[in-house]
């Protein structure tokens, strides 16, 4: 994966699930760089912003209460994604590669 040149979309499918957690992590804050979710956390949180958060008074103020943020994406083998290489994801690339298969498009 270390010809990917930066500027390119790369599309990858996980290929088996990592057993450390860090791992884990950095396959889903990649997973999270696609805008279809990006689009889907962005109205997730406004709709969190109207009527999920709760309101009380709480020390002669108002307390807020926030919700807890949808999980949108999950690691499991098949999950696909796509992603614009740039220099400063591809040590996250590089990190969880044996994880991926990748094809550029």
């Amino acid at each position: 994966m270390s010809t990917i040149a930066p500027g390119t979309t790369v599309h990858f499918t996980i290929k088996a699930v990592p057993a450390e957690d860090r791992r884990k992590q950095t396959l889903l804050r990649l997973m999270r760089m696609n805008s279809g979710v990006q689009g889907a956390l962005n109205r997730l949180k406004r709709e969190r912003l109207r009527s999920g958060n709760r309101r009380c008074a709480r020390a002669g103020r108002i307390w807020l209460a926030r919700e807890r943020c949808t999980r949108v994406v999950f690691v499991e083998p098949g999950a696909t994604f796509s992603v614009r290489m740039t220099p400063q994801i591809a040590a996250d690339v590089k990190s969880v590669e044996r994880y991926l298969t990748a094809k550029a498009g």
